[in-house]
């Protein structure tokens, strides 16, 4: 037997849909005996084994040592050395503990990523039965080579992409790979267009897909990683995920309180020297302050955020497998969202009923039996020809409706679970039905014939009920039923039936006829009928979804639909969802057509996607992201794999969705719901906002601090801390004040806000301005308070000391005033109860400090009078009215955008 031509095995398939049966064996060397058990082993050899593999692996030791390249964690390590060297040893344990936790979970979840084609492998199935020699038999899927001849059958996982030789009403599950939410009927049949898209390859079965319904034959045209899923496969592996806005502006953070830390030794070390002071005394002095300005705290800080953040998230039915994936949710610009189940209920839904010359709206949606029928917006008791019409379709069907604990829910085809629903609205039972008119005989649905007929019995007459498209019922139609009873079909009717069929098509509702005969044989069952009316059903949009949209236009987020469907039907549900405001649906077609430079350009101006394959998925978010836009995808299939991959944020479905999909994304939603993406988008806005504050409070806090000292250090005037005193400060504000600000309860106009740039860090131009001021009054209130308490002649331990209290009441105010970098600090002063406990206790450590006669060596304190309360506090409350200046300004616009919005605007 000859071996198949080199094209047996190229990326596309050749177009095997466009060519015959007979062609294809030709091409592959085959024949409907199947392969010999000699060339399939000789094949096996020249192709290599049926499977997924990788064709690169990243070990994990490469992982862990990839976690150690953070700029802070190298910080913090030498941070914890130094607290070490200087006696810390309980604080430099806890820094350890820290950077230790960070780096597991960094490895964690990048060798968790790792499992994305793992996840893809253990699709395909074990087993498949194939004919070799002329005789049937299990072989195992990896050793199956093009020209094989498959069997498949009700259950049976397609084991690798072939052509279809006989198909007895086989229908195939493409949902992983295509998105189609229905099975697909298969045929043998060529097809004529050679550049049809995955979706639309009726007589080619792909691997990894499932057959649902039928039986038959095919013949193996492609296997391993030149089957779809291989290409699906190679997709993931070249798909890089990018570092998140956090992880970067971490980073730079990092690199300048490095280069901050190094400078202040080197001046405070040298200025001290330069005065005769003793060179070590002022190494330890100068490595203590340094220390005080690297934010050892952060990475605790970044991780008791992101983890409240998955915990709020939890309760909203988002659930993150990335704890950076969080943050980067809040700087989100734009969410490419599926259509089916994520925008849409995923449940048929009978929209509307033409029957007797009258058009019925239907009410409701989804599989719940609770909605009106109405004409012309008013509502209307069915008619009888409209009852006639919904008892015929549940007869004709053999889908149920039942209500379980979690709701409605249908069992069978969800076509003919709207047509039970829609019937069920009306007041009909099924079981009432059926026990009136008992099924005898039935004509199972073909994809040839395209309608399901069954035959009843009642009062002593069988009646053929028929249900299909009506291209296919209405021709053999010659009677239709109205008002006045049954007339005659002729042209001028059938073409007003049609016409109102085209209308429901243009609506993108799916539409299905229904007819009967009455006293009718099985050989005469489909012959003669009168036509009751049509049916014209959607796949509904969830109402939670049009209000999440609205949500994301006043939060600056652009969604786009991105779906394997059929244009008009995608278009519809968009414009239902008030998603086209552009107006433009492109298809994968015309995606093709496109190079990268003209899609990045049009790709603003695109609204909905469909008919795509996973190639166009990548492109689309590349495209994006090259606008400089943090995407956020969502997919369920694992078509959807390698855009989640290279998406921002990867956002899988959880009841919906393959473990393949899973794998690959940041994140999965337990309800499949788009609202649900838009309520995490709001928690990671909020998780920012208080990594912001943190740092906002901290840095600020260290500006005052260097600025005391090295302002002192230019004065000519004594070192206004000691060591111990700049460590218990540095303490005291990284420590539980900062961990409570990131508890901190989100502030109003969070969803109000533009997204933020990718570029601009979390040091915006009103961020800066506010730390300086703050750090810049600070420095000052205390420089002068050490220089007037030395020039009362009260000495150098009571001017350290009055400095140190009023420090630490700076800082107390400064947590609350950061909690906002727009809002009043009278705005909610005390709604982060967390920070009211922290600053009681901290304000309980001072006066034990201050009055306890054992701490008062160490600390260089004494007990202040009332006088010194005073002259304290009211130079720490000076600093209240000067960032609300600044708040002021911001809240004006005096000092630029806050937001910093996306490039181009909301949706650019």
């Amino acid at each position: 037997m000859a071996g198949p031509s080199g094209e047996a095995q190229t990326p596309d398939g050749s177009r095997w849909h466009t060519a015959g049966v007979d062609a294809a064996f030709d091409a592959l060397g085959s024949g409907e005996d199947g392969l010999s058990s000699r060339e399939a082993r000789a094949r096996l050899e020249s192709y290599g084994p049926n499977e997924i593999r990788a064709t690169r692996r990243v070990s994990g030791w490469r992982i862990l040592a990839a976690q150690f390249q953070n700029v802070l964690i190298v910080i913090l390590l030498a941070a914890t050395g130094l607290s070490f060297f200087l006696g810390h040893s309980t604080e430099s344990v806890v820094i350890a503990v820290i950077v230790l936790f960070a780096v597991a979970l960094g490895f964690v979840q990048e060798f968790r990523a790792e499992r994305a084609i793992e996840a893809l492998r253990e699709l395909a199935a074990p087993v498949a039965t194939v004919v070799r020699d002329g005789r049937e038999g299990p072989v195992p899927t990896r050793d199956l080579v093009p020209g094989d001849v498959v069997l498949l059958h009700p259950g049976d996982r397609v084991p690798a992409d072939a052509r279809m030789v006989e198909s007895a009403n086989l229908m195939v599950d493409e949902a992983p790979l295509t998105g189609e939410s229905l099975p697909v009927a298969k045929h043998a049949e060529p097809l004529a267009d050679a550049d049809l898209a995955v979706a639309d390859r009726t007589n080619i079965v792909h691997a990894g897909t499932a057959v649902t319904h039928g039986r038959g034959r095919a013949v193996v045209v492609t296997t391993g990683m030149r089957t779809e899923f291989g290409r699906i496969a190679q997709l993931l592996e070249g798909v890089e995920a990018g570092r998140t806005p956090l992880q970067k502006n971490l980073d730079r953070v990092g690199a300048v309180l490095a280069r901050a830390a190094l400078a202040i030794v080197l001046v405070i070390v040298v200025l001290g020297l330069l005065r005769g002071q003793p060179w070590l005394e002022m190494l330890l002095f100068g490595i203590a302050l340094a220390v005080a300005v690297v934010p050892e705290a952060l990475p605790a800080v970044v991780t008791i955020s992101l983890a409240i953040g998955v915990q709020r998230m939890a309760r909203r039915h988002a659930l993150i497998r990335r704890l950076p994936a969080v943050e980067t949710l809040g700087s989100t610009s734009v969410i490419c969202s599926d259509k089916t189940g994520t925008l849409t209920r995923n449940e048929m839904t009978v929209r509307r009923v033409w029957a007797a010359g009258r058009t019925w709206e239907v009410g409701g949606s989804g599989y719940e039996p609770a909605g009106d029928y109405s004409v012309d917006g008013a509502a209307a008791a069915p008619s009888p020809e409209l009852t006639a019409l919904l008892a015929a379709a549940v007869l004709a069907s053999d889908a149920r409706l039942q209500q379980s604990p979690d709701g409605w829910r249908i069992t069978g085809d969800p076509t003919e679970g709207a047509l039970v629903v829609a019937a069920a609205k009306a007041g009909l039972d099924r079981e009432s039905l059926e026990a009136s008119a008992p099924r005898t005989q039935e004509i199972p649905f073909t994809s040839e014939t395209k309608r399901m007929t069954t035959l009843h019995v009642a009062q002593g007459r069988t009646t053929a009920l028929t249900k299909g498209a009506p291209e296919a019922v209405l021709g053999d139609c010659t009677g239709l039923r109205t008002g006045e009873g049954v007339v005659p079909l002729d042209e001028a009717t059938r073409e007003r039936v049609a016409e109102v069929a085209r209308a429901f098509a243009a609506d993108a509702l799916r539409v299905l006829a229904v007819a009967e005969r009455p006293d009718a044989a099985l050989a005469t069952a489909r012959h003669g009928m009168t036509l009751l009316g049509l049916a014209g059903m959607i796949d509904p949009p969830r109402p939670e979804a049009r209000a999440a949209i609205e949500v994301c236009e006043r939060a600056g987020i652009r969604p786009v639909m991105i779906t394997g469907d059929h244009p008009v039907t995608a278009a519809a549900v968009a414009r239902e969802l008030g998603l086209l405001r552009h107006g433009r649906v492109v298809v994968g077609a015309e995606l093709d057509a496109m190079d990268d430079a003209r899609l990045i350009e049009e790709v603003p101006s695109i609204d909905v996607y469909a008919r795509v394959s996973p190639a166009h998925k990548l492109r689309v978010v590349s495209a994006l992201q090259a606008r400089e836009h943090i995407v956020a995808m969502t997919g369920d299939g694992v078509n959807d794999a390698p855009a989640l991959k290279k998406a921002d944020i990867g956002v899988a479905m959880g009841q919906t969705g393959t473990d393949v999909t899973k794998e690959a994304a940041d994140m999965t939603l337990t309800d499949d719901n788009f609202a649900s993406i838009v309520a995490a988008v709001e928690e990671g806005r909020g998780v920012y906002d208080n990594i912001k504050k943190y740092l906002m409070y901290l840095l600020s806090a260290n500006i005052g601090e260097v600025g005391l000292m090295v302002g002192a250090v230019l004065a000519g005037l004594p070192l206004p801390l000691s060591a111990v005193q700049i460590l218990y400060v540095n303490l005291a504000t990284d420590g539980l004040p900062a961990l409570a600000l990131a508890v901190d309860p989100p502030e109003g106009d969070l969803m109000a806000r533009h997204p933020r740039h990718p570029r601009t860090g979390i040091f915006t131009r009103p961020v800066i301005t506010l730390m300086a001021a703050g750090g810049a009054w600070s420095t000052a209130v205390n420089l002068g308070l050490f220089a007037w308490v030395l020039s009362t002649g009260r000495g150098l331990r009571e001017a350290m000391g009055m400095v140190f209290v009023s420090l630490v009441l700076i800082e107390f105010l400064k947590a609350y005033n950061f909690r906002s970098d727009r809002h009043s600090v009278f705005d909610r002063p005390f709604a982060n109860r967390w920070l009211n406990l922290a600053l009681l206790w901290e304000a309980a450590l001072l006066c034990a400090i201050i009055y306890l006669p054992v701490l008062q060596g160490p600390f260089g304190t004494f007990g202040l009078s009332v006088t010194d309360w005073l002259v304290v506090v009211g130079l720490s409350a000076s600093l209240v009215p000067v960032l609300e200046l600044v708040k002021w300004m911001v809240r004006r616009g005096w000092l630029g955008d806050p937001d910093s919005p996306a490039p181009g605007g909301s949706h650019a």
